[in-house]
């Protein structure tokens, strides 16, 4: 097995594979604590349901690049979900689930009236579940890939105290002259990019399972917000390497094996956990 894994290694796109997979679970990873903590972790799978959206969108416009006209879309709903989940008729939950129902219909709808192919219900599982899209990555994606992810990284780390005092103490913040809803916009933001990047690595109703398992997980063992990030990046980009090298020797599904070892790990860090009180 080790043999067959250093001759697929050769291969460039499965290097490729496995880089998008480690920068695409770090960046989920560590913004997902801070999602959870604020309990904001179903704004992952409201905007995984608005990226579907926009790639059907964008199969309609037939765009070189979906990223173009997903990424922009998911990002203004991003802002949308916040601005209207702080209203007092609508509340965040309602808000999100309001946007990502729709966004899905509308999606569906979209590839039903102008269909791109003949195998329409191939089209919307591959969307939904994942495919082998991670597997033919071009050079240009890796490359585009990359430098989101960096970006997120570099906001994530430079705003990292602020990121902080926001998912702990919002009011004690604001209190002290932070724009505590700026930051929570940036939060948003950085949310959509990363959903927009794991829509090819596990699908769009999959994307939330890399930033909530992750940081569930890595609770179970530590207490303190840095050991619990530091905790979650480590356990993601584990399970992302595990998931993409045992989906590709044993032929299974990118993203459902990548979400079935992070279920995994979730358990044994709770055996752990009990292990530990005991």
């Amino acid at each position: 097995m080790i043999m067959k894994l250093f001759q697929y290694l050769q291969y460039p796109f499965v290097r490729y594979a496995l880089i998008v997979g480690v920068l695409i679970a770090l960046c989920a990873s560590l913004l997902g604590v801070t999602l959870v903590l604020k309990r904001f972790s179903f704004i992952g799978d409201g905007l995984s349901h608005v990226a579907f959206g926009g790639m059907a969108i964008a199969g309609v416009l037939q765009t070189a690049n979906d990223m173009f006209v997903v990424l922009p879309v998911t990002m203004l709903s991003a802002v949308l979900l916040l601005r209207t989940g702080q209203n007092k008729k609508i509340r965040g939950d309602a808000a999100i689930a309001m946007i990502s129902v729709a966004a899905l219909a509308f999606g569906y709808l979209l590839m039903n009236l102008f269909p791109t192919s003949s195998n329409l219900s191939g089209d919307v599982c591959s969307t939904l579940f994942g495919s082998t899209s991670i597997l033919t990555l071009s050079k240009k994606e890796v490359w585009l890939c990359i430098i989101l992810s960096a970006v997120v990284l570099a906001v994530f780390v430079l705003n990292y105290n602020r990121i902080f005092a926001v998912t702990f103490d919002e009011t004690f913040a604001q209190a002290s002259g932070m724009r505590a809803d700026r930051y929570n916009l940036l939060i948003a933001v950085i949310t959509a990019v990363i959903i927009v990047l794991a829509m090819n690595l596990v699908g769009s109703l999959l994307c939330s399972a890399l930033v909530i398992f992750p940081a569930l997980s890595a609770m179970r063992l530590y207490s303190s917000f840095r050991d619990v990030t530091v905790c979650s990046a480590v356990l993601g980009v584990i399970c992302s390497l595990l998931g993409i090298v045992t989906a590709i020797l044993a032929e299974t599904p990118v993203g459902s094996t990548i979400v079935a070892v992070q279920v995994l790990v979730f358990g044994i860090c709770c055996l752990l956990e009990k292990r530990k009180k005991a």
